[in-house]
């Protein structure tokens, strides 16, 4: 990489941790810490749900589909989008109308202490065990630039470097997110999908011109590779991806928690419309640089499966490496570690968030709000660096992309459905849990990971996944004939919650991200006279964010001038 690459990949990593102090004078209370004082304003926690999809993991494992595999690639992340709005109209105001600080006092109060340890355990392992992939894949990734192609060869190997990349990471990360609670996750989340599609989009244009045009990458394109679905990723496939993933963004806890992060219902359904309405769109962008590259570097015929798995992983980083332009490729590096960070930010808050307010504090003696916040951060740095631990583990436990695919199938609907479907019928209680979990987790483990039941109907992985779990809270619901203890306390809550008064949306958040814009285009306008070529493009683009700073900059004059 070229010393400018590095010096704006520093430069970024540096900044992302002065949000994460800055955002900490803001922390007073534990509401600060994890729901950021129901301040958020709407289109800020729709931005952070967004990228909470988002690691390293999507370039790699989606970008290595879309390379292998083609469109279906895009049509299994427009699922994601399906299922937000679904969510949105649902789900997103219901928690909201609760007034409860995390998702975890929901299951606490609705179906009881044993139900929330069940949920609070299950959910850690789940997604502890995903974002270390992540962790792993953008530390991979960044050493495959640094060392070129073949640094992938033996990308199921550890190594020092590698071990070392992923601590350094995990220590930023845990830094911002253990400072600044919630707010720096949702600041940082924001800032980071500006820098990831600033550079996607900068991608686009160059790796269509060495395509030939839309026209030349049609012509070029494998047989099949255009088709929506393929031998592997059927059209039932895509509807059980739907399925699993409304239940995942509608009851999942870091989605929730950016529902109750607003001050309004209203707020809670239009920060998930977003999220979903840039998801029906969005991934025709994200996976075409690897599309391209498809055509650009074609997978020879005869070559064995291994080879074919290093290609489509690095597919996503190698196409930007070769249309890049000085200080761009530094940028997305600085892009991949964003929507990496994203994720495991999120993570890492909602699950100090649960420690702290639903195990520790019910365990302490009357703790005041400045020691919940200290154990909220000690929680923060414990959980990160487990995950940094599983991250250098991937190498010797057979590699993520399979393990993470697999296990959001066998895991979600049987733990998410009842939590979430549990907002409308009152008759489901703590006994739904139990059966949904206790009958689908062992068949849908047997199923992905064994060859037990191959053969057999039960082996299909949407039916496991997510009919099953379904028949099994639709009997629940038929037998029971008693409204469950914890819905009439649910009910009270949200009646007491409907005479609250309204909180305001910070003007905080335009302000820093129309700064933090302001910087960008800054450093596109420098990078003009390091480059020979695509002088344009790099004005163009920086004209582009300082007028959309300048317009954040005077968003923000008027919220404060309103309030």
């Amino acid at each position: 990489m070229h010393l400018t690459d590095w010096i704006i990949m520093t430069a970024y990593l540096a900044g992302t941790v002065l949000v994460g102090v800055f955002l900490g004078r803001y922390v007073k209370s534990s509401s600060d810490m994890f729901a950021a004082g129901g301040k958020s304003p709407w289109w800020i926690s729709g931005l952070s749900a967004f990228m909470t999809m988002f690691s390293a993991n999507t370039f790699v494992v989606w970008g290595g589909i879309a390379y292998e595999h083609g469109m279906v690639a895009v049509g299994i992340n427009l699922c994601y989008g399906v299922a937000a709005i679904l969510a949105g109209y649902t789900v997103a105001g219901k928690w909201k109308s609760m007034g409860i600080a995390t998702p975890a006092e929901y299951i606490d109060l609705r179906f009881g202490r044993n139900a929330l340890h069940c949920y609070t355990w299950f959910m850690m392992a789940f997604r502890i065990v995903g974002t270390g992939g992540a962790l792993y894949a953008i530390a991979r990734l960044m050493l495959a630039v640094i060392g070129g192609e073949d640094s992938m060869a033996g990308a199921a190997l550890a190594s020092p470097q590698l071990n070392i990349t992923i601590l350094i990471f995990a220590v930023i990360v845990v830094g911002y997110t253990m400072i600044g609670g919630l707010w720096a996750v949702l600041m940082t989340d924001t800032l980071q999908f500006i820098i990831l599609n600033l550079a996607v989009i900068f991608v686009i244009p160059l790796s269509l011109a060495r395509t030939g045009g839309f026209s030349g990458f049609m012509e070029k394109a494998p047989e099949g590779f255009l088709a929506a679905t393929s031998d592997q990723y059927t059209f039932l496939f895509l509807v059980g991806w739907v399925a699993i993933h409304y239940f995942m963004i509608g009851a999942e806890w870091a989605f929730v928690q950016r529902y109750l992060c607003v001050p309004s219902k209203k707020d809670a359904r239009k920060s998930a419309f977003l999220f979903g309405g840039l998801y029906l769109f969005s991934p025709f962008l994200w996976l075409l640089p690897p599309l391209l590259w498809r055509v650009q570097q074609p997978i020879p015929d005869g070559t064995d499966a291994d080879t074919v798995t290093r290609m489509s992983e690095t597919a996503y980083i190698l196409s930007c490496k070769a249309v890049l332009p000085i200080g761009m490729l530094g940028l997305m590096l600085a892009a991949l570690f964003s929507a990496t960070a994203s994720m495991i930010s999120s993570q890492l808050n909602v699950f100090s968030g649960v420690l702290t307010k639903n195990i520790y504090e019910p365990l302490a003696k009357n703790p005041g709000e400045k020691q919940l916040v200290r154990m909220g951060r000690l929680f923060t740095c414990i959980l990160g660096f487990v995950i940094a631990g599983i991250a250098i583990a991937v190498p010797y436990i057979g590699g993520a992309a399979k393990m993470i695919i697999s296990v959001t199938q066998v895991m979600v609907t049987p733990l998410l459905a009842p939590a979430l479907l549990a907002l409308f019928f009152g008759r489901l209680g703590t006994n739904t849990i139990w059966a949904t979990v206790g009958i689908c987790f062992p068949l849908g483990l047997l199923a992905t990971f064994t060859e037990a039941l191959d053969g057999t109907w039960i082996a299909n992985k949407t039916f496991t996944g997510v009919t099953l779990p379904l028949l099994v809270i639709a009997v629940m619901l038929l037998i029971s004939k008693r409204e469950a203890l914890g819905w009439r306390t649910i009910t009270e809550l949200t009646a007491q919650e409907a005479d609250r008064e309204t909180t305001q949306s910070s003007a905080l958040p335009a302000r820093i991200v129309g700064i933090s814009l302001a910087v960008c285009a800054a450093t596109l306008f420098c990078l003009i006279p390091l480059n020979d070529n695509n002088q344009g493009m790099l004005a163009g683009f920086g004209l582009a964010l300082a007028l959309l700073s300048s317009l954040m900059l005077h968003l923000s004059r008027r919220m404060r001038q309103t309030t």
